[in-house]
């Protein structure tokens, strides 16, 4: 459980996603999601964890899918885990007419006032405008 924990709270904190609606330039959209899925994360919400991913997101080449992700993130919820997300900057990319975002994520868990485990990672998301909104559609993440 504690390493998937962990790449959990790492798509989360990818998915920050769930805010891509707002106003501002594409790149402040995805910087605006990725804000709220962390503190969707941090606030145990599974369903606005994956808001702005996908539903075919693919996470670290098959290891993690949307599905999955928010089933992480409800169990940590039911065993009384508290999920820690702090974010480094995010730098975002045009690429054509996609975006990537990538940021330092420091994930945390545990049921305590001191976090059980803890891991920094880098991750890259990569975004595709769906309508109105900036959606991440992949990630890839290493420790």
């Amino acid at each position: 459980m504690p390493g998937r924990l962990l790449k959990l709270l790492i798509v989360l904190g990818l998915a920050a996603l769930a805010a891509a609606c707002h106003r501002g330039s594409d790149e402040e959209q995805v910087r605006q999601a990725i804000a709220a899925t962390q503190s969707a994360v941090e606030a145990g919400k599974a369903g606005d964890t994956v808001a702005a991913l996908t539903d075919d997101f693919d996470g670290n080449g098959g290891e993690l899918d949307r599905r999955r992700l928010e089933g992480m993130v409800r169990l940590a919820g039911l065993r009384g885990a508290h999920l820690g997300v702090t974010m480094g900057p995010v730098a975002v990319d045009r690429r054509g007419d996609r975006l990537v975002a990538t940021f330092t994520v420091t994930l945390t868990s545990g049921t305590g006032l001191i976090p059980d485990e803890g891991a920094i990672y880098h991750v890259e998301t990569a975004w595709r405008r769906e309508g109105s909104r900036w959606v991440c559609y992949s990630a890839t993440w290493s420790r």
